[in-house]
């Protein structure tokens, strides 16, 4: 379900028709994660830790509404629940673009990520499947790298306002903290920098739980 701005009476007006016409309208920034805790809630759950910490990333992006907001035509519709397109690795290094239902227990939400897993793994190609809405945020693990900065290929003639998220390398220190690099990219008619710091605060906080 989705409803749609009132756009003449939004305060973020000017700055939506001001970065809407920009050929690149989307900015990044790239946080580190301490993933201590989540690292070892996840091995007590005996789980999936990318599973774990991709369900506490929806779990954020559906909390905070501009991660909610998408560009449809020139209007700008609120969606109740977004879901994730998150990219699969096969066993032959090539992967898929999946799509994984949303939902806030984790349980759910697990088995429905374990599932797309499966099917990915067991097809070919990159589109395997129809991709109706745009409810979506694009998702991504560079396990093998711990980069500082990240960029993303984009047709700049295909119409996009989903959020892209990627995570790098999960490092330990010496004393044992566990980090991991998180990049955010997004359409800067829909959110701003202030947006995005409190989707970093809110995955933190739910990484420490």
């Amino acid at each position: 379900m989705k409803t749609f701005l009132d756009i003449e009476n939004w305060p973020r007006k000017e700055h939506f028709l001001f970065f809407k016409q920009f050929e690149e309208p989307f900015f990044g920034l790239t946080v580190e994660i301490d993933c201590t805790k989540a690292y070892a809630t996840a091995k007590e759950l005996e789980t999936s830790f990318f599973v774990y910490y991709l369900h506490k990333t929806m779990v954020a992006v559906n909390t905070i509404e501009p991660f909610r907001y998408r560009i449809i035509d020139d209007a700008v519709c609120v969606y109740d629940r977004i879901e994730v397109s998150a990219t699969i690795l096969r066993a032959d290094n090539t992967f898929g673009f999946s799509l994984i239902e949303y939902a806030p227990d984790f349980d759910v939400f697990a088995k429905n990520t374990f599932e797309e897993i499966e099917r990915i793994q067991n097809t070919t190609g990159l589109l395997t499947r129809e991709f109706p809405n745009n409810n979506l945020i694009h998702f991504s693990a560079v396990p093998w790298i711990n980069f500082t900065s990240l960029s993303h290929a984009r047709s700049y003639t295909f119409p996009d306002s989903c959020p892209k998220i990627s995570f790098g390398k999960m490092m330990v220190g010496e004393d044992g903290k566990r980090t991991m690099s998180l990049s955010i990219h997004a359409h800067h008619g829909l959110v701003d920098g202030y947006h995005v710091g409190q989707f970093v605060d809110c995955f933190q906080e739910l990484m420490n739980k």
